[in-house]
């Protein structure tokens, strides 16, 4: 588990809390498969009571390829850790 919590630490997805700071949003686990990888996972629906929705509309497909067409650059993500790479 330290060595999630380090990644994700160096990543900026996490940060270290002040003894006196009370958070009691989720409790970390780790899940374990049966090759031995392994992935750390928490239940964060009481971040929502917190967190602001967006009001905007989800682009179309169509919308989406036709902006794409138009392009200059094209890029990929990665998609196992492709939520803790894109800023907000």
């Amino acid at each position: 588990m330290e060595k999630h919590i380090n990644e994700l630490l160096d990543m900026d997805v996490i940060r270290k809390i002040g003894h006196n700071e009370i958070v009691d949003l989720t409790t970390p686990v780790l899940i374990t498969w049966h090759d031995g990888k392994s992935r750390f996972c928490g239940d964060f629906r009481a971040l929502n009571n917190y967190t602001k929705a967006d009001r905007y509309l989800i682009p179309t497909i169509p919308h989406a390829l036709d902006k794409l067409e138009k392009a200059q650059y094209i890029t990929k993500m990665d998609c196992m850790k492709g939520f803790h790479q894109n800023g907000a």
